[in-house]
């Protein structure tokens, strides 16, 4: 007679601590973690990490991503998340003002433990393509405003998502030290034909850039060489603490 398994299981005594520290990293680094960055962010050996995982995908707390690449939250874990009270972030007032005035999709995304992680995407306006701004920065606004401070993240070869993405060393260096000296990341056509975007620094009281916010629309709508629209989400962004 077999019983059923309520959660992950382990002859270790801290089986359930490891689990639950799984758990927060793939929370931290956002969808695709994978299993290898999962156990540098928490100090567990990778055999005993990727056997934990596997456990935690079985029981639904997490699922594989659709390439198989990585890991994210599963059922089980939004279940626990939205059982609990919700407190309403300060920014979120701040990003709702910023949608009413205007027309594009405006998304908030924090670079907790050097990856992409959209925390707050505009409820009016799908973000599609999501795993390609996650998994190729050099592509997109959040992306470059992340790798612009820390250029070690890109491993050539890299990928030319569309025509217009920029992938020549000498010219990717300028564009990310551009990004670099402004705070502020366009692109045109680049991590999807026919979308452009605009993306601000959110910074740490420190100074330290944590993360982006962008508004992101259609090519020829949304004009990224706008002031206007560039003080709108450098205002903002200024009201938000990631």
């Amino acid at each position: 007679m077999s019983t059923r398994r309520d959660g992950p299981t382990g002859h270790e005594p801290r089986a359930v601590q490891k689990a639950l520290a799984l758990l927060e990293a793939v929370a931290r680094l956002g969808p695709g973690a994978t299993a290898k960055g999962i156990a540098a962010q928490t100090g567990i050996p990778p055999a005993t990490a990727y056997r934990l995982l596997n456990l935690l995908v079985a029981d639904g707390y997490l699922v594989r991503i659709e390439d198989l690449s990585g890991f994210a939250l599963g059922r089980r874990t939004r279940e626990l998340a939205a059982a609990a009270p919700e407190s309403e972030p300060d920014h979120r007032r701040a990003l709702s003002d910023l949608r009413e005035r205007l027309r594009f999709g405006i998304h908030l995304a924090s670079f907790a433990g050097d990856r992409i992680r959209i925390v707050d995407k505009d409820p009016d306006h799908e973000l599609g393509g999501e795993q390609t701004l996650i998994s190729h920065p050099h592509a997109s606004a959040i992306g470059k405003l992340l790798v612009a401070g820390h250029p070690e993240l890109l491993t050539p070869p890299l990928r030319r998502v569309t025509s217009y993405t920029i992938t020549a060393p000498n010219e990717l260096a300028a564009e990310l030290r551009r990004v670099g000296r402004a705070a502020v990341a366009t692109e045109v056509n680049e991590c999807r034909l026919g979308r452009s975007a605009v993306a601000v620094a959110v910074r740490a009281p420190g100074g330290a850039v944590v993360g982006a916010l962008a508004a992101i629309g259609r090519t020829g709508r949304l004009m990224v060489d706008d002031p206007e629209l560039v003080e709108l989400l450098t205002g903002t962004a200024r009201q938000v603490r990631l």
